[in-house]
């Protein structure tokens, strides 16, 4: 399915670069690559963005020099940073800059992929059709705008946590929801406390669902959660 979603990359590293493209535009993004922050700058003077992905490090013109370019155009694209660094200082001067995120690296795609995905959700919002936002769940309807569960006549509103939870079980539905992606997802940082709230959430949903016999939620250990209908 295609997202329509166009991504800007600037990364010098050019193996890099180039794994990062081939990954996104497996993910059905749309991808523009370039090797400096120059080149980026003036293709962003000419075409439309939903999300930029900037390396810190580059030459020509680095990351926050870019970003504060990009700032003074465009107040509201999302920017997530590529930093090798891990100082306190660097960080807060990428936030300054107009950041929405980093990713230190070295880093997985499928953290980066939850960090994209959660932006999104954020700022295009309209990412999803309506009709993409309804799941039919066994003898149940969700309705992920509406933060509604429904069994025959009774409606029950969910928390924006077990909404967002159970969103994501429906869309992997009979597949595995890989723990951590989904922590980064909702919760931004797959840490332990998280963890041990997303389990409080799990059991929650397992209740509001325990009207179907058909449906199950089960433990995948070591990996996540599945959705069985």
């Amino acid at each position: 399915m295609e997202t329509n979603i166009k991504i800007l990359v600037a990364e010098d590293d050019k193996n890099l670069g180039i794994l990062l493209k081939e990954y996104l535009q497996a993910k059905r993004y749309e991808i523009d690559l370039f090797p400096d922050g120059e080149k980026a700058f003036k293709a962003f003077k000419n075409t439309s963005y939903d999300l930029c992905i900037l390396d810190i490090m580059m030459p020509v013109k680095d990351g926050i020099t870019l970003a504060k370019d990009i700032r003074l155009l465009n107040q509201k694209v999302p920017i997530i940073f590529l930093t090798a660094k891990a100082m306190k200082e660097d960080i807060l001067e990428g936030f300054k800059s107009g950041a929405d995120d980093y990713v230190t690296k070295p880093f997985s795609m499928e953290e980066l992929i939850a960090r994209i995905d959660a932006i999104l959700r954020r700022t295009v919002g309209g990412l999803k059709d309506k009709s993409e936002n309804l799941f039919e769940i066994g003898k149940y309807n969700f309705d992920a705008n509406k933060q509604v569960l429904t069994f025959e006549d009774e409606s029950v509103r969910l928390t924006t946590k077990e909404s967002e939870l159970l969103r994501l079980l429906c869309e992997n539905k009979n597949d595995v929801l890989n723990r951590n992606y989904a922590l980064k997802i909702i919760w931004a940082d797959d840490n332990y406390f998280n963890a041990r709230s997303m389990d409080v959430y799990i059991t929650k949903l397992r209740k509001q669902l325990k009207k179907d016999p058909d449906l199950e939620i089960i433990n995948v250990h070591g990996v996540g959660f599945k959705l069985i209908v």
